[in-house]
């Protein structure tokens, strides 16, 4: 089944298992980050979230996964994080954690997700880190 696929996925996540959530994607996945450009592919999914590893650590909990037509899925949950390393063009990281509502919409294909979007309400995170 297809929703044990995103809770895998995000299980990988919450674990900080890089490998594992890259083993979840399709290798031309398009990762459509909050606020950002598209990522295009396996591998500039792996690097972004690498480069997330280094200056978050986050938690996501109360995940609720949402079924739509076939191979569309939505997920809702709270972010629960740590801002560890000063990211490029935002505020100073100094520890500060940060609690967000955000989701995603997912798409699964042949047994991979091919399509991630995420959103969370960035105004908020600025708010509590700075």
């Amino acid at each position: 089944m297809s929703s044990d696929l995103i809770v895998r996925y995000y299980g990988a996540f919450n674990a900080g298992d890089l490998d594992g959530m890259a083993a979840c994607v399709s290798e031309d996945l398009a990762h459509h980050v909050n606020e950002g450009q598209v990522r295009r592919g396996r591998a500039a999914f792996v690097a972004f979230n690498a480069h997330m590893a280094r200056c978050y650590r986050e938690e996501l909990r109360d995940l609720a996964v949402l079924s739509g037509p076939p191979g569309r899925f939505a997920a809702e949950f709270t972010v629960h994080g740590t801002y560890l390393r000063t990211d490029d063009g935002l505020p100073e990281a100094r520890g500060q954690s940060y609690v967000l509502p955000a989701g995603a919409f997912l798409t699964v294909a042949e047994g991979e997700i091919t399509r991630i979007v995420t959103y969370y309400n960035l105004a908020d995170w600025l708010r509590q880190v700075a």
